[in-house]
C-alpha cells in the first residue's frame, strides 16, 4: 500500500475520533446549542405536567382564607333569655336604703366636721378680741384724735365701752375714789373705758353730742364724760373697765372685770353740761 493510502486512511480514522469524541463530550455536558434545556430541567418540567398546572395570585389567597376560616370555631348556637320585668317592691327598698343610708352619711360628715371645727377651734382660740376678756381697740394716738374728732366720744362694739379723755388736771382727786384704783393707769395716759349699761336696769346709755354727756333714754339717769352720775334714778356712776397702754401704744380694755361706777356725788372732772341735754332739751351751757 501506498503512503498517500496510509495517509488517508489515517486521517479519515482520526476524524471519526474526533467526531466521537465530541459527540461523547455534548452529550456528558447536555449541551444542545443556544437555547437548549437540559436534561435535568426538562425531567422536572414532565413532572409538574403530571402534578397539574400551577395555581393562580387568586386560587393562593382563595385557599388561605378557606384554611383561616375552617380553623376558626363556631359559637354554639343558644336560646334568647327570655325578659323578666324587676320587682317593684324590690326597687323600692333599693331607694329607701339609698336614702337612709345618704342621710345618715350626710349627718355623721357634718357632726364630725362641726366636731373637727371645735376641736381645732379650741386648740387655736381666734385672736379677734372678744367681750370677756382683754380687747385690743387700737393705737392710743389714733383713739385721742378720734375721741377729738367725732364730738368727745369714741365706741368700742368689740369692748361694748366708751371711752373719752380724762383730765390730767382731775387726776388727784381721782386718786382719793376706792372705785377709781384700777383705772388709774388709764387715767394717767388720759383717757378712762365706760361699761355701756346703764347702772340704773341696764339700758344702753348713749351719748349725747350736744350735752357732752350720757343720757339714759330709758328713765333719764344722766352722766357725765368721765361717767360720773349727774342726774336721774340711778344708784351710782356708770360701770369702768381698766385700761391698759402698752409700750406700743396699744390700748387694751379688760372686760373681763366690771369695775363698779363711783357713788353719787362724785364729780371729779367737774363738767357740767356743754349744751342741750339730749333727754329733756332743757339746761346746759356753752
Amino acid at each position: 500500500m501506498s503512503p498517500a493510502a496510509i495517509i488517508a486512511i489515517a486521517a479519515v480514522v482520526l476524524v471519526a475520533l474526533f467526531a466521537v469524541a465530541l459527540l461523547t463530550a455534548a452529550r456528558k455536558s447536555d449541551v444542545r446549542g443556544a437555547g437548549a434545556l437540559s436534561r435535568e430541567t426538562r425531567r422536572r418540567d414532565k413532572d409538574a405536567e403530571i402534578d397539574g398546572p400551577a395555581p393562580t395570585g387568586r386560587q393562593v389567597e382563595r385557599a388561605a382564607t378557606e384554611a383561616r376560616e375552617a380553623s376558626l370555631v363556631k359559637p354554639e348556637s343558644t336560646a334568647p333569655v327570655t325578659w323578666v320585668a324587676p320587682d317593684a317592691e324590690q326597687i323600692g327598698v333599693n331607694r329607701r336604703q339609698f336614702l337612709n343610708r345618704a342621710t345618715v352619711t350626710l349627718m355623721s360628715a357634718g357632726l364630725g366636721t362641726f366636731a373637727a371645727g371645735a376641736f381645732v377651734a379650741f386648740l387655736w382660740p381666734t385672736a379677734a378680741p372678744v367681750f370677756g376678756g382683754k380687747v385690743n381697740v387700737g393705737k392710743i394716738d389714733d383713739i385721742i384724735a378720734s375721741i377729738r374728732s367725732n364730738a368727745g366720744f369714741f365706741y368700742s362694739s368689740s369692748a361694748r365701752s366708751y371711752l373719752t379723755q380724762y383730765p390730767p388736771e382731775a387726776l388727784p382727786k381721782a386718786k382719793g375714789v376706792p372705785q377709781y384704783a384700777p383705772l388709774l393707769g388709764g387715767m394717767s395716759e388720759g383717757v378712762v373705758a365706760m361699761y355701756q349699761k346703764c347702772p340704773h336696769l341696764g339700758c344702753r346709755v348713749p351719748q349725747c353730742a350736744s350735752s357732752q354727756w350720757f343720757e339714759c333714754p330709758c328713765h333719764g339717769s344722766q352722766y357725765n364724760r368721765v361717767g360720773e352720775k349727774k342726774a336721774g334714778p340711778a344708784p351710782r356712776g356708770m360701770d369702768h373697765f381698766a385700761v391698759t397702754v402698752s409700750a406700743a401704744g396699744d390700748v387694751v380694755i379688760d372686760t373681763s372685770t366690771v369695775i363698779t361706777g363711783a357713788p353719787i356725788g362724785i364729780n371729779t372732772s367737774g363738767q357740767e353740761a356743754e349744751g342741750p341735754h339730749c333727754i329733756t332739751g332743757g339746761g346746759g351751757s356753752h
